[in-house]
């Protein structure tokens, strides 16, 4: 039996689902370049400490039902990961490499419409974090479960370049490797203008 969790932006313009067996773990990362797109949006996504909580996921897992024409797409370098944001509220989506092939999205906690109980049911306590030393603020470190989560994802990973699933992507025009938006990509200096 299908689970899925309600994905809604903060307006209510962009909706949809995101199947939560295709979840593969939770995590906060606390990386400069999440803390910069964090400033880029303008909105707060960020946790007191410059986190974001992501999870990780196949794209396939993921289903726009309503205003997938406000998808918008940002990248901080020229080779950075593709951000996706909803256009209308500037809510954060997910994060996706630029090569369909690697088949993973890192939803973004933000839009995820559950209170943080049903989080914790459908994929587990968020016990993760990554890049603790830019965090903003002391945060524990996680090492042995963010050993865990990275040999989690890998295995989803390998299954989906085997089996094809990567195939099935929302961010990507059909059977192509194009972004179905174009994204903006940040020069230097405005990257470095965001850089905490």
């Amino acid at each position: 039996m299908t689970m899925t969790m309600a994905l809604r932006c903060r307006c209510g313009q962009v909706r949809g689902q995101v199947d939560t067996q295709g979840v593969a773990a939770r995590a906060m990362c606390y990386c400069k370049d999440c803390q910069a797109y964090g400033h880029f949006l303008g909105t707060d996504v960020l946790d007191p400490a410059g986190g974001t909580e992501v999870a990780a996921t196949l794209p396939a897992a993921v289903r726009f039902s309503e205003g997938v024409e406000h998808l918008a797409c940002m990248s901080l370098s020229p080779k950075g990961l593709y951000r996706w944001y909803a256009g209308c509220c500037r809510t954060p989506i997910a994060n996706t490499p630029r090569n369909p092939r690697m088949s993973y999205a890192g939803v973004v906690r933000a839009c995820l419409d559950a209170p943080d109980a049903e989080l914790d049911r459908a994929f587990g306590p968020l016990k993760a974090r990554a890049e603790t030393a830019s965090a903003a603020a002391p945060v524990p470190a996680s090492t042995a479960s963010l050993a865990w989560v990275g040999v989690k994802v890998s295995v989803m990973l390998l299954k989906a370049r085997l089996g094809g699933g990567y195939k099935d992507n929302p961010f990507f025009k059909p059977g192509s490797s194009e972004p179905l938006r174009s994204p903006q990509v940040l020069s230097l200096e405005e990257r470095q203008a965001l850089t905490p």
